[in-house]
């Protein structure tokens, strides 16, 4: 069994250029929470020339709606949302310098395209450890968007936060992968 690689996040290109879809990754730095809700609003700011409430250049978002937190809690359940719904929005913010997401399930034609223009990477978090996530998760503020609750999009800090790559920089999608061996029967 491999280890997992290390990142720091904010991202470079060429952090990104060294990992590969299949990498278990465990991500030490800074993560910005946004769903559909938070990130139609981002759009809305940049289709009025508006700066966004973050500089998103390098870095990673992370599609999740956490629960409250507990007395003595950062923060509570924070698994993964479905990415998909993220989709629409996602080419634009990666062509200003996304470099990551983490989420769960596969991503659009258009999302696979510009994570390989952009040089950037998609990483899945495993659904249902929710709380075992949580306890990667050091930090917590919400920054932009408080009114919509769970929705709000949040900085945080995190150490050894446990995400697999999906889709790497070089268009690697470790679904497909997955799909060729069973064809296969390896």
């Amino acid at each position: 069994m491999t280890e997992p690689k290390r990142i720091t996040a904010p991202l470079t290109d060429a952090d990104t250029a060294k990992l590969k879809a299949g990498d278990k990754v465990l991500i030490t730095g800074v993560l910005y929470t946004a769903r559909d809700a938070a990130h139609k609003r981002l759009i809305e700011l940049l289709d009025r020339g508006e700066k966004l409430p973050f500089d998103i250049k390098g870095q990673i978002i992370y599609y999740v709606g956490p629960t409250p937190p507990k007395p003595g809690q950062v923060i509570g359940s924070a698994g993964p949302t479905t990415s998909g719904r993220m989709d629409a929005y996602t080419p634009r913010l990666l062509d200003l310098g996304l470099k990551g997401m983490v989420g769960k399930g596969a991503r659009n034609r258009e999302v696979l395209d510009s994570i390989k223009k952009n040089r950037a990477v998609y990483m899945a978090a495993v659904g249902g450890a929710a709380a075992l996530i949580a306890r990667s998760i050091k930090k917590a503020e919400i920054i932009a968007y408080g009114d919509l609750g769970p929705e709000a999009v949040r900085r945080l800090e995190v150490v050894d936060f446990p995400a697999i790559v999906v889709n790497d920089a070089e268009g690697g999608d470790l679904f497909l992968q997955g799909v060729e061996k069973y064809r296969r029967g390896a």
